[in-house]
């Protein structure tokens, strides 16, 4: 939209040069419908650059309603829609790209096993394996354990940490209950299992970001 903005501002403060020096520039019915043609033109380029994709006729037709007074939806409605629609786009193309990711990850490395779920991890070493496959919401775990990102910048790194088993998020819990007591794993979360569209702030994760987990579980205390 800046780049939008600009192309106009720059039309209307020099477009007079087009018609006063040089070669004149072909009038479509007037100076006024030229530079009507002259700011449609960069509008237009503008929109190719932004998504060429977007319905030509469509866009003319919301001109002419907000020209003609008569539009068939407020600002601030097509704003909502807008941010609705980028959003989707956004996540749908990076669930897309995580899939593909990881599908080739565990293509190249048969070591990494893939859950239903999508999160991809390998066992480094294997834990107690009396209680794998089940655990409660009621069980605390500690760990050891490092984030990064898919760029390799580490998000956080803590030698233990106690929580809850429920405070972890999805992906983490679907390896942790299945590597055991004492286990060591690396897992690669997909946006989904982890942080999602909101993202985590505190932790400095955006919306849409894909995990890395280094881990070592040191002790899971079952409260049954």
């Amino acid at each position: 939209m800046a780049k939008l903005v600009k192309y106009i501002v720059v039309v209307l403060l020099f477009g007079g040069a087009l018609f006063s020096c040089g070669k004149r520039t072909a009038k479509l019915g007037g100076d006024a419908d030229t530079l009507s043609y002259v700011i449609g033109l960069n509008v237009g380029h503008s929109l190719m650059e932004m998504d060429s994709t977007l319905n030509v006729e469509a866009v003319c037709a919301a001109i002419r309603d907000v020209y003609n007074g008569s539009a068939k939806m407020t600002l601030e409605e097509a704003r909502d829609f807008y941010l609705a629609e980028k959003t989707y786009f956004v996540h749908e193309k990076a669930k897309a790209y995580q899939e593909q990711y990881l599908t080739d990850l565990s293509k190249r490395d048969r070591k990494y096993v893939r859950t239903r779920s999508g999160v991809t991890y390998k066992i480094i070493e294997l834990g107690d394996q009396s209680h794998s496959g089940y655990m409660s919401m009621r069980d605390t775990v500690k760990i050891a354990y490092k984030i990064t990102d898919e760029q390799g910048r580490v998000i956080v790194e803590a030698d233990t940490l106690r929580d809850s088993y429920r405070n972890l998020v999805s992906g983490l819990q679907e390896v942790v209950k299945m590597a055991g007591n004492g286990a060591t794993f690396n897992a690669w979360l997909p946006s989904k299992t982890a942080y999602d569209v909101e993202g985590n702030k505190e932790l400095g994760i955006g919306a849409n970001v894909m995990l890395n987990y280094d881990v070592k579980i040191l002790d899971i205390k079952y409260n049954r």
